[in-house]
């Protein structure tokens, strides 16, 4: 059974910092290209931030030179650090685990909600 369970999300202050981690089961972590998204109320989901195995990064825009993704593959974890938070970033961030190049499938957490107040 694979499980991500998101941890981290919260109430901060805008300039303020939070870290989300992502403890991954059920999959075999190392190969899998770890991600976080997020989705604000009235919008569509949408990519924040993704690694590979091999420690690849992609970042939306909005979050670069703010944001990092990290991973522990010893741990199976994936982290967020998110820093410098903006109102805009209020939402609820989800963690996602890509094997499709595997032939595999996608995987989604439950979601943490993050809340950006000014």
């Amino acid at each position: 059974q694979v499980q991500l369970v998101e941890s981290g999300g919260g109430l901060v202050q805008a300039g303020g910092s939070l870290r989300l981690s992502c403890a991954a089961s059920g999959i075999i972590f190392s190969m899998a290209v770890m991600g976080w998204y997020r989705q604000a109320p009235g919008n569509e989901r949408e990519l924040v931030a993704t690694m590979t195995s091999g420690g690849g990064t992609r970042y939306a825009d909005s979050v670069k030179g703010r944001f990092t993704i990290s991973r522990d593959n010893a741990k199976n974890m994936v982290y967020l650090q998110m820093n410098s938070l903006k109102r805009e970033d209020t939402a609820v961030y989800y963690c996602n685990a890509d094997l499709t190049s595997y032939g595999g499938m996608g995987y989604w957490g439950q979601g943490t909600p993050v809340t950006v107040s000014s």
